[in-house]
């Protein structure tokens, strides 16, 4: 479709890079203002409310992606989460390690990434620190702990997503949606923050369809891709000390687009605040949690975002087990630092 748009100076990867920074903006600003969090909606003081704004985002992106496929804008048959050999062990082991992460760093990788562009040094140490070890599982020296877990899988076939079950895909969309629904809707939040919470998540059809359709250009093509942090934050360090060498993505202009929209959002709305560490001990406690989720960020496959918010949409069984492991990790390392965590830990309110 990318031809047809009349762009005479610009290829599709150039738009995608704008399209990206634009698509960041409008998580950041929506972000901030919510205070959209997989970790608070799990383990929080606030989960209720934290988790009705996490279900409206979700129901939201479910029923826009689901809708874009219907129409025949997009389809995910060749995506990365429709492999047929499911990395079992990778997801599971991933999913915890960055659960358990999100807990020590006391956010994930969204959540922080809009923290630090409201002035939170503590939330940019964390993903400088997530986005140099993700990027060692991915390429560099920890990358042998990813082929090797990667190696045990489980054969699906073509039972690859909740589409291939009976009832097929309109099926389990309402199912999951009207869920995510019912428990938005009993949160206790506004109607003013439920309805932000929906235009956020109707962010990840509007990424989908915008790679996947708007800019598919068969000469020069680029990836469908959506809201996520993972392969993002390694994109964005590496352009940002290279961009002589390495070309910005969306995935680049992604992340700074978020950082710009939540300083934006925090500055109109008089949220800018900074903050920084209190003790060695605590930054400790904080690069131990970026380790843990750039590690488990590439295991499983994406962040609460790439993989949650982003990839149970696409009803792909490999997305919501990285979810439910994500989850699972976050339950277990909370209860664990709840009853062992040392005397005179100071854990800051984010």
């Amino acid at each position: 479709m990318f031809e047809s748009l009349g762009f005479e100076t610009l290829t599709a990867p150039q738009v995608a890079v704008m399209f990206g920074a634009l698509v960041g903006v409008l998580f950041g600003v929506l972000a901030e203002r919510t205070k959209f969090c997989f970790r608070r909606a799990v383990v929080g003081q606030d989960r209720r409310a934290a988790a009705g704004v996490w279900f409206m985002a979700l129901a939201s992106a479910l029923i826009g992606t689901q809708a874009a496929v219907a129409a025949g804008l997009i389809a995910f048959d060749d995506h990365r989460f429709m492999t047929g050999d499911l990395p079992i062990l990778a997801i599971l082991i991933g999913g915890a390690l960055f659960g358990a992460g999100m807990v020590l760093a006391r956010g994930c990788a969204s959540r922080l990434t809009v923290l630090g562009g409201t002035g939170n040094l503590r939330a940019l140490f964390v993903i400088l620190v997530f986005a140099v070890v993700a990027h060692a599982t991915l390429k560099g020296v920890l990358a042998p702990i990813r082929t090797s877990l990667g190696a045990v899988t489980l054969p699906l076939g073509d039972a690859v997503s909740l589409a291939a079950l009976p009832g097929g895909a309109l099926l389990w969309s309402a199912v999951i949606a009207v869920a995510a629904l019912a428990g938005a809707l009993r949160s206790g939040n506004r109607p003013g923050t439920l309805l932000l919470a929906t235009l956020l998540g109707l962010l990840v059809p509007l990424a989908w369809v915008g790679t996947g359709y708007v800019l598919y250009d068969d000469f020069d093509p680029i990836a469908m891709e959506s809201l996520s942090f993972t392969s993002p934050a390694t994109e964005a360090l590496f352009f940002t000390i290279a961009s002589t060498s390495i070309p910005a993505g969306f995935g680049t202009a992604l992340i700074g687009g978020v950082l710009g929209g939540a300083l934006l959002a925090s500055l109109v709305f008089r949220s800018f605040k900074w903050q920084s560490f209190t003790s060695p001990r605590e930054t400790g406690r904080y690069a131990s949690g970026a380790a843990l989720m750039g590690i488990g960020g590439v295991l499983a496959g994406g962040c609460t975002v790439g993989a949650g918010l982003s990839g149970v949409p696409t009803l792909s069984l490999a997305a919501i087990l990285a979810l439910v492991a994500i989850a699972g990790g976050a339950l277990v390392a909370s209860r664990a630092l709840g009853e062992a965590a040392p005397r005179g830990l100071a854990v800051p309110a984010e």
